[in-house]
Parts: C-alpha cells; structure tokens; sequence
C-alpha cells in the first residue's frame, strides 16, 4: 500500500509520460544486468529499517495478529489466492514487455480460469491444472533489458527495494494494477478506495508471520533480510537457475575482503550472546 502523498504523485501526467518513456527506451537490447554486492546506502537504510521495523511491531503486525486470530486458514488462503489472481494481470503485462508471449499466455490462461471457475479468483482451480503460477514485474522488465540493478534501498512503508526495482512501483501500480484502475476511476468517500490495498497489506503480512523465526536467529535482520530480497530477486530474474558466477558475485565471493570465517565467527558470538527461546515463546 502507498501512501497518499505518493499515490497522488504517481498520478501526475509527468510520471506517465516519463515512465512510457523509459520504457520503449529500455526496448533496444536483452541481457540480464548483473547483481550488486555492495550497499554504499547503508547507513540510511538501516535508518529506514528501524523506521519500518517499529511501524511494524507497532501497528501492522498486531493488525495481521488479528487477522489470524478472527480468520481461518481456508479463509486466509481463499483471499491470498484472490489478491494473486487480481494482480495477474502485472505480470502478463510484463511477460509481454520482456517478449515472452508462452509466459505471457500462461498467465492469462491462469487469470481466466480462476477469474471463471474459481468465483472470482477465491479459488486456485488453474493449479490442479497443471498452469504455473509465475510472477512478474516491471523490475524484473528492466534486469532482462540490462538496467543495472543500482543500490539497494530501503523506503518508508515499502521496505526493501532496488534503485532499478523501485520503478515497479508507479508502473506497476498505475498501469497494470486493475485495484488501482478501480480506485483512480471511482468515486469513494473517506478512502475507502485503499481498503483493498490495506486488506492485501495485512494477507501478505499475515503469510511472513510463520517465518520471523528465522528473523530472529539472524545475527543482524537488516543484513538478512538485505540478502534474502537480493536473492530472491535474482531467482526470479533468472527463472530459478541463475549462473554460479552470478550468485558468487552477490554472495560476496569473488570480493578480495570476503572473509567466510570472520562471518561465522561474528554469527557465533550473536548466538552466545542471544541464546535461543524456547519454540513456546517464539
């Protein structure tokens, strides 16, 4: 969910011009850009995170803690499928952008049926199919036509980002988005135009509750969950099998600094340090 200030920026009919613009510029060759290791924003990042984090515990975690509580998992599964199947259409705009039409066909194929056979999309019909679920994005649209990856970046209420996929952002949502053709294009009183994006928010935040364990046996969140977006990101690029040279090149491997033992040794003393609770109290 973005806010209201940049909601409304992402309506201007600069951004819309600019971001065609860059767009059929980016048409003009395909190759994959390759991964960073470095983080030079560091220092503002993890002010960010702290940011994030304490919204977080504050107030969207205890919502998502609600959510679960007052839902079952049925319920919960029935409105994540939903949300995936609404913003199918992301990625058959992307797959096609990247000129994957076989992609690009699947996932409408998915969409429609879901769409039809699976009331609205509550239901996942097209996976007994056999149809793939494959997610796209136009950030991924830009690693497969060479834009270099950039900084990571962490931004306030968005979370972990790149300076090449923060333009997933305005593209995605002001173009393919139908939840946000839906709100720019209907009148709501007191906002409730964002009521899908807050119930998206609170599904995807109720999903990563069963993970924060292994958030918390991490010697320094920030720096796993760095890592962890950049890996996933690289796996999606590359389809699930990206080149050894390219994830030695983000794991650090080929920096003359990279010292494995040191890490282990700093992991270690974490751990001495935090000894694990038992599972009852996670």
């Amino acid at each position: 969910m973005l806010p209201t200030s940049l909601s409304a920026f992402l309506r201007s009919a600069r951004l819309r011009r600019a971001a065609l613009l860059v767009a059929i510029a980016l048409l003009a060759g395909c190759s994959i850009a390759k991964p960073r290791t470095d983080d030079p924003l560091e220092k503002y990042n993890r002010k960010a995170y702290a940011f994030n984090d304490s919204l977080d515990k504050a107030v969207v975690r205890p919502v998502a803690v609600g959510y679960r509580k007052v839902t079952n998992p049925p319920v919960r599964r029935a409105v994540s499928d939903f949300f995936t199947n609404i913003r199918m259409p992301i990625t058959i705009a992307n797959s096609l952008l990247q000129a994957r039409p076989k992609q690009a066909i699947q996932s409408s194929g998915r969409f429609l049926v879901n769409l039809t056979l699976g009331v609205g999309g509550f239901f996942d019909p097209a996976s007994q199919m056999g149809i793939p679920l494959q997610e796209n994005d136009f950030g991924i649209t830009l690693a497969r036509w060479g834009v270099p990856e950039g900084d990571y970046l962490v931004l306030p209420f968005v979370g972990s980002t790149t300076v090449r996929d923060v333009w997933r952002l305005p593209v995605d949502s002001y173009f393919f988005d139908p939840l946000s053709y839906v709100s720019r294009n209907h009148d709501f009183h007191y906002g409730q135009y964002y009521i899908p994006q807050v119930l998206y928010l609170v599904t995807l935040r109720a999903r990563a509750i069963d993970a924060e364990s292994f958030l918390q046996s991490a010697y320094d969140p920030y720096a796993f969950l760095r890592d962890a977006y950049r890996q996933q990101r690289l796996y999606q690029i590359y389809d699930g099998n990206p080149p050894a040279d390219v994830i030695e090149q983000m794991q650090g491997l080929k920096d003359k600094n990279f010292n494995p033992d040191e890490l282990l040794d700093e992991q270690q003393k974490w751990e001495k340090k935090n000894p694990q609770q038992p599972a009852s109290k996670q």
